[in-house]
């Protein structure tokens, strides 16, 4: 009896052991065999009129097209905001970013979204989901003074993505080095890397201290610390064993994307692939010069077709393609000079990389904020379809809840509105939608109200005059029927409907809670 008890025992221990070292990754058994994949690919600075499917002019994007031939062609999808930051920081928290004060970060801020608060990847976890983020973040990283020679964090891991493969802010910020999880890539502890943004720090050159050694000429902004041939925001010393090649982006960021397929296969993954390119500086690996009729700025969105184009073709070699939802786009309208003479502008031909709209990065301006927008599900859309629907890209994590069987609480993503259908080919969209820029502006159907600027410096122009910011002391209101160009002012027109939209902007502003937009 006694050899039978500890018997017994030995069982029940060993049961608990061996449940207690299982993967923590859920498989397509222990979740739902029907979960698809989601891979969401989000592009730099990538105007509405940039692809060969929108129309565009002197460049080939044979991959995204293809995308585009066998899914859904959004014509009035929009990023929340008219800047990276802002829109990034909206398509993961379905919140819009002037809740949070969300803007343009420097390299070094702290990490931008609340642990607390619920994520698009958190959410995703919840179903079932392994989750990572590869490429460009400029989410902020840690706290506060973050020692990059240390665990740095929190960051992508502490608010939903269970592996993170990081530029840390932007390709013309320091630091210039590869964050994977919480730790940089290749740093050396006999070579400690220091960041400042206050004062010089370590010994390399600034492009105002030897401009001779720049390979593209730089605003004053950019023109502080040298790195591969380009002065960057910021100054940086040491660590140079963890310093990036530029050229090198597309093979590293690729693979790493690929890897994290691989390792996923077996069970509902989700990829934020969020690219560098087209942002500058525009450093194209040596193959894709002269893919393009535009200089650099067209080869970079060449590489950028070619990176898609992989991760596609991963995802048909591993099999799971069928079951992948693929949603593509932008993070903000296009912008040519942002910091480098790249000839960008000289070299544009007939290109037009707001397609038919005006304005393009930082605008209040259509161009600002509406983006290309591919949705690809082999196993659900069968046709493809050009979708007029108004939609924004802070409805992807509502419209993702849907689509996974996760119910949100009423303070979670209180700005996504659930447009499942939509994706899929519905030509039912949103009746109003915010837009953010320097000043927040309301979409009513095909209606177009900008708020005036009060109280701040007003730009006419940005960039060198590359960019209308839209701005103005007075309210403006367009029909984008007859005005696609926005040219022509009727506010002093139409009383009502002007009352009408500054009151939808006002109760937007006041909501803690979820509430569906009509």
């Amino acid at each position: 009896m006694k050899n039978l008890s500890l018997f017994v025992l030995f069982t029940i221990a060993l049961f608990f052991y061996s449940c207690s070292n299982q993967p923590s990754s859920p498989t397509r058994e222990s979740s739902s065999p029907d979960l698809p994949n989601i891979v969401i690919f989000y592009v730099d600075d990538l105007g509405y009129g940039d692809l060969g499917c929108y129309g565009a002019q002197g460049v080939k994007t044979p991959a995204v097209d293809r995308l585009a031939t066998n899914g859904i062609q959004f014509t009035d999808a929009h990023s929340t905001a008219a800047t990276c930051t802002p829109s990034r920081y909206s398509l993961l928290t379905g919140e819009y970013a002037f809740r949070s004060n969300a803007a343009i970060l420097p390299g070094d801020a702290p990490l931008l979204i609340n642990m607390d608060r619920p994520t698009l990847p958190a959410m995703l976890q919840q179903a079932g989901y392994r989750t990572a983020v590869v490429g460009k973040w400029h989410l902020g990283l840690g706290l506060g003074d973050v020692d990059w020679n240390d665990q740095v964090k929190p960051g992508p891991l502490e608010v939903g993505f269970d592996y993170s493969f990081l530029l840390p802010a932007t390709g013309d910020r320091v630091p210039t080095v590869y964050l994977e999880n919480h730790r940089v890539v290749n740093l050396s502890s006999n070579d400690p890397l220091v960041v400042s943004y206050e004062e010089k720090v370590g010994d390399r050159p600034t492009g105002l201290e030897r401009p001779d050694l720049l390979r593209v000429k730089a605003d004053t902004q950019h023109s502080q610390t040298i790195i591969n041939g380009v002065s960057r925001i910021g100054t940086m010393g040491g660590g140079q064993s963890a310093v990036w090649v530029d050229e090198d982006f597309p093979d590293v960021f690729t693979g790493k994307a690929k890897e994290f397929i691989e390792t996923s296969k077996d069970q509902p993954f989700f990829l934020f692939f969020s690219f560098h390119d087209i942002h500058v500086p525009r450093l194209p690996h040596e193959r894709f010069k002269g893919k393009s009729e535009m200089g650099v700025r067209g080869d970079a969105i060449a590489q950028m077709d070619w990176m898609t184009g992989e991760v596609m073709r991963s995802l048909d070699e591993l099999g799971v393609a069928e079951n992948t939802l693929i949603i593509f786009t932008s993070d903000n309208g296009p912008v040519l000079n942002d910091g480098y003479e790249d000839l960008a502008v000289e070299m544009l031909g007939s290109h037009s990389p707001g397609g038919a709209y005006r304005g393009g990065k930082y605008s209040a301006f259509e161009a600002g904020t509406r983006v290309p927008m591919i949705v690809s599900f082999p196993s659900k859309i069968n046709e493809p379809k050009i979708n007029n629907a108004l939609i924004s890209q802070v409805d992807i994590y509502a419209s993702l809840a849907q689509l996974t069987g996760q119910q949100l609480a009423n303070t979670e993503a209180i700005d996504s509105q659930g447009l499942l259908e939509t994706l899929m080919g519905e030509s039912k969209g949103r009746t109003f939608m915010l837009e953010e820029s320097f000043t927040l502006s309301l979409r009513k159907n095909n209606w177009k109200y900008i708020s005036p600027l009060e109280g701040k410096q007003l730009p006419t122009w940005i960039n060198n005059k590359q960019v209308e910011s839209g701005l103005s002391r007075d309210e403006q209101l367009y029909n984008l029927s007859l005005d696609v160009n926005e040219s022509h002012n009727i506010a002093n027109e139409y009383p009502e409907l002007l009352s009408e939209m500054k009151n939808k902007i006002e109760e937007i502003k006041q909501r803690s809670e979820r509430g569906i937009m009509p």
